[in-house]
């Protein structure tokens, strides 16, 4: 086992994964409430809107309006989700996102499909084209996503030499256009990841890419989202996504519960008992996570918003023994 890391970044996806998801229209106001909230807690990046095809997903309509209605907290990276030109230009036009290149390959060919009616040569080609968009815009490569890398609900297990293939084909890719990769995520997109597969997989990574910094991004679906944590942080991950109130999922995963992110509460909650230091205010979090639940209003996963932090029982403990 690593030593764990003594400090790590978390983004919060909770703005974008959630209200992409929700059935149920939400009103801009009360996206922009809570995004404006969650700038004040601490958390140092976020991805608040998807600039995608409406039709296909209808809670991001209103994407400009939400960027154009944040109040930006100095220091707060505002980020964004596309998936070909005509999104990042859109995200350029709005202003206020932090625009950095950002590819995304899939492990399930049947995903890819779904998820962008592409097949894995279209996706090629148009991230071919992204990359010259991003070079010739002055625009590096921040991060490339592999999605479903650990199961998929339509194609079944993904072994992990799989998912080094594609790493590899991600960092040839980038090279042809002059770019190198910042960072890599591993999407658990249909909630497949175990413990085990979490550590094969970053294992399998590093004994072929060592240089490659990797990130994890996991979903709750099956209840193995902080184990999951847990092991990344094992295996020294210090860069994680996570949802505030376990917000959202994936509409294409075709997943019973389709359950969004780690909850980014619980996550901050089991790195301050463990000492592992996050800068985000953990009460002020939980506040932000009751107010998404009033935001969407039906219940959210989060256990932390309910059960409280112990550092509040603490307090009431010792101030009984005091008195």
């Amino acid at each position: 086992m690593n030593d764990l890391p003594s400090r790590i970044h978390i983004k919060e996806e909770g703005p974008r994964e959630g209200f992409q998801f929700e059935k149920a229209p939400i009103p801009t106001a009360r996206k922009i409430e809570l995004i404006d909230a969650l700038s004040r807690v601490g958390i140092r990046q976020m991805q608040i809107v998807s600039f995608v095809n409406p039709k296909a997903v209808p809670g991001m309509a209103d994407a400009e309006a939400v960027v154009a209605g944040i109040t930006p907290v100095p220091g707060v990276s505002y980020k964004a989700l596309w998936f070909n030109e005509a999104g990042l230009e859109r995200a350029i036009a709005a202003g206020r996102i932090d625009v950095k290149g950002s590819i995304s390959l899939s492990a399930s060919d049947r995903f890819l499909q779904k998820n962008l009616n592409r097949t894995p040569s279209q996706q090629l080609a148009t991230l071919h084209g992204m990359l010259h968009g991003y070079r010739e815009r002055g625009i590096g490569l921040d991060r490339v996503t592999i999605m479903a890398a650990f199961g998929c609900n339509y194609e079944g297990d993904v072994r992990p030499d799989k998912v080094v293939g594609l790493v590899g084909q991600a960092i040839d890719v980038a090279a042809e256009h002059g770019l190198s990769i910042g960072s890599l995520s591993l999407a658990d997109t249909m909630g497949w990841a175990t413990p085990l597969a979490i550590k094969r997989t970053v294992g399998a990574i590093r004994a072929r890419y060592p240089e490659v910094t990797l990130e994890l991004h996991l979903h709750d679906t099956r209840g193995m989202g902080i184990a999951n944590a847990y092991a990344g942080l094992e295996m020294g991950i210090d860069r994680f996504d996570a949802s505030v109130a376990g917000l959202g999922g994936c509409p294409f995963a075709a997943n019973a519960g389709a359950a969004g992110n780690v909850c980014t509460e619980d996550l901050v909650f089991m790195c301050e008992e463990m000492g592992i230091e996050t800068g985000i205010d953990l009460e002020a979090l939980i506040e932000c996570a009751r107010l998404a639940q009033d935001v969407v209003g039906h219940p959210l996963p989060g256990a932390v918003m309910v059960g409280g932090s112990l550092r509040r029982v603490r307090e009431r403990i010792a101030q009984a023994a005091a008195a």
